[in-house]
């Protein structure tokens, strides 16, 4: 196999390596018994930045939550059917 291309087993043992090369730009297949099965590449198109004055202006303008991130899921967890 080329030098881009890459075996299931060496993808898992290197994935971070990999998702680094990708992002580089870089296009990497990977293999499962000798054929193609999956293909590692940068996205397309980059993400907006976040303005952090919005953000924040957007959060404060919403309301205070008076129950617990905790007891809001046990609630939930409780009410559902399983």
């Amino acid at each position: 196999m080329s030098d881009d291309t890459v075996t299931l087993r060496d993808a898992k043992a290197h994935l971070s390596e990999l998702t680094d090369r990708a992002a580089a730009g870089e296009t990497i297949v990977i293999a499962k018994h000798g054929r193609p099965v999956a293909q590692l590449s940068a996205p397309e198109h980059k993400r907006k930045p976040v303005s952090l004055a919005a953000l924040r202006r957007l959060t404060r303008s919403m309301p205070r939550q008076v129950e617990s991130s905790g007891r809001f899921m046990r609630r939930l967890r409780d009410q559902s059917r399983y």
